[in-house]
């Protein structure tokens, strides 16, 4: 059985602290890639209740047909980060 890929299907493609959450959000804004932020507030004031530890409480959603891209720039940011 072969699973068929749906380009509107939204994915989780990065998680992280609040600040660096914003930083890549707004790297794929720039890049014309829509997001949205998830577990924004709770990830900011009590992150154990929305990760486990704490990290990578905040979460970055995007449409899984942007994900190539995406995950380009998300890469190079990481790569930057060091």
């Amino acid at each position: 059985m072969t699973k068929e890929r749906n380009d509107d299907e939204l994915i989780e493609i990065y998680s992280s602290s609040p600040l660096e959450a914003q930083m890549v959000n707004s790297l794929l804004q720039d890049a014309e890639i829509d997001t949205f932020i998830k577990d924004e507030l709770m990830g900011s004031i009590a992150p154990w209740y929305v990760a486990g530890g704490g990290a990578g409480a905040v979460k970055i959603v995007i449409n899984s047909r942007d994900y190539e891209k995406a995950r380009a720039i998300i890469d190079q940011f990481e790569a930057n980060k060091e």
